[in-house]
């Protein structure tokens, strides 16, 4: 068995996977739709949205197996992604120099086929990929390697659409984390229009005010300043 080596950019790829927040993360309808749909084109018995991290593949979505994780050394996705771009296909695994003895092969869940399309993010960083497994060789149309591909770049698009959604609470909770200082700051302000100022202080005193309140009113959302 020879067990894929890890790319030369591997910490910049672990780095891309783990922005996404998808590890142990429980099962989503929507993927589960897509590895369904995967199964069904390409005729095969099991498909796979998969992950590869430091030491494991880890399956987001299965179809046709509950095998969640296993090793990243008998992982085939961990051979797909050393190509990024380019559909990754074993006909027969037991005639594979690279698998014909991997336990996943010779065991319980007999991988005898395999075809993967990495999953790549922004950056160019393959995170993992969709595949389709069969317990029999075979092999795929070019209808089907384009309709594997086209499910990929689906799944890509909506990893990039829950990372927007995770900056944007990010943002929201910086936002609101700037509230209590704010008021810190219109209490201070407080404090100094009673120390008898000057009509001149009281007119600046009057402009931070306001400069603050503004301030006040772009982190609050609207909904809130009316409560």
């Amino acid at each position: 068995m020879q067990s894929a080596p890890k790319p030369e950019n591997e910490a910049e790829r672990l780095k891309s996977l783990k922005k996404y927040q998808l590890l142990d993360t429980v099962s989503e309808e929507m993927y589960d739709d897509i590895t369904k749909i995967a199964a069904e084109i390409c005729g095969t018995s099991v498909s796979l949205l998969s992950l590869v991290d430091e030491n494991r593949q880890w399956n987001k979505s299965t179809r046709g197996t509950k095998l969640k994780e296993f090793e990243r050394e008998l992982s085939f996705c961990a051979h797909a992604i050393l190509d990024p771009q380019e559909l990754f296909m074993v006909p027969d695994a037991r005639e594979d120099n690279r698998f014909h003895d991997n336990p996943l092969v010779s065991g319980e869940h007999q991988i005898i086929f395999y075809a993967g399309m990495p999953l790549v993010d922004s950056d160019g960083q393959p995170i993992g990929a969709l595949c389709v497994i069969d317990t029999q060789p075979r092999q795929l149309s070019e209808e089907k390697k384009i309709s594997l591909r086209s499910l990929a770049k689906l799944v890509q698009a909506h990893f990039e659409l829950r990372l927007a959604n995770i900056h944007l609470e990010e943002s929201n909770d910086r936002l609101m984390l700037a509230v209590p200082l704010v008021d810190t700051v219109l209490n201070e302000i407080d404090m100094l229009s009673q120390s008898s100022p000057t009509p001149e202080q009281e007119n600046l005193i009057e402009m931070l005010r306001d400069t603050t309140t503004a301030m006040k009113s772009l982190f609050v959302e609207p909904e809130l300043q009316s409560e």
